[in-house]
């Protein structure tokens, strides 16, 4: 025997209806009624700007690999934007930290007011890190390198082949480094990074071609604020566990934060 259900359904769905409502407080009700409580915020918000780059290096699959991984800190929430026009905005105070995940090939980067806010950002004390290719930001802007303490010299020979090499860790002793051990990764070793700003360098790798020792991860102190660079990260391969987890930690490190959870 066939039943109708869609009376029953339909009496259901507003049984279900009435008794929310009923159950949902008013003001009327005798007391304030504010809504739900707000989410506490996480104590790291992190900002990653990505939506442009050399066409080698596919930003739309890279990026939501790298924010993943950034997200396996629980302390972290994390934005991804594809406007690097953002950074113009006054909204980013309030982030902790910046990730740039960009290079503007043969496009205007965002113009002199973004990079008066990124750097008064940064000087202020906030964080930022700088991922592969986004050394080569802003070639019309000079003072990039004060920033990013090292960048892109296309008269530099660009990087060895893609392939496997090693990455050793120089500075076992700070923050980021401590109980980080030496791995493999397959990436493009940058032969191409210069600029002559005080660095740290915390990691390097030994290049295949002219033997000579490359700086893998980096730091500076800006002002009152910290940045992490590394030119690893030139595809969704080259993203290993490794590889995410020494961003992850860079990342926590630029935010003020201790480098682990």
């Amino acid at each position: 025997m066939k039943t109708n259900l869609i009376p029953t359904l339909a009496l259901c769905m507003t049984g279900a209806v009435l008794f929310a409502t009923a159950a949902d407080p008013k003001p009327s009700d005798g007391y304030p009624y504010a809504g739900p409580p707000a989410a506490t915020p996480k104590p790291m918000q992190v900002l990653v700007v990505t939506g442009c780059d050399y066409p080698g290096h596919k930003w739309p699959l890279t990026t939501p690999v790298l924010a993943q991984g950034l997200r396996e800190d629980p302390r972290a929430d994390v934005r991804v934007i594809e406007d690097a026009h953002f950074l113009d905005s006054a909204a980013l105070g309030r982030y902790h930290v910046v990730v740039l995940n960009y290079m503007n090939w043969k496009t205007p980067g965002p113009g002199e007011a973004a990079r008066a806010n990124l750097k008064r950002f940064v000087e202020n004390g906030g964080g930022l890190v700088l991922v592969h290719f986004t050394c080569g930001a802003w070639m019309e802007w000079p003072e990039f390198v004060n920033l990013a303490g090292r960048v892109w010299n296309p008269k530099l020979r660009g990087h060895d082949p893609r392939g496997p090499f090693k990455v050793e860790i120089v500075q076992p002793d700070h923050p980021i480094m401590k109980g980080f051990q030496p791995f493999e990764t397959e990436d493009e070793l940058y032969t191409c990074l210069d600029g002559n700003v005080p660095i740290e360098v915390l990691a390097k790798a030994t290049s295949k071609v002219d033997k000579k020792d490359y700086a893998m991860a980096f730091v500076l102190n800006v002002g009152k604020g910290r940045v992490f660079h590394s030119p690893l990260g030139h595809d969704v391969k080259a993203f290993s566990p490794p590889v995410l987890e020494l961003f992850r930690r860079g990342t926590a490190w630029a935010a003020g934060k201790t480098s682990t959870p």
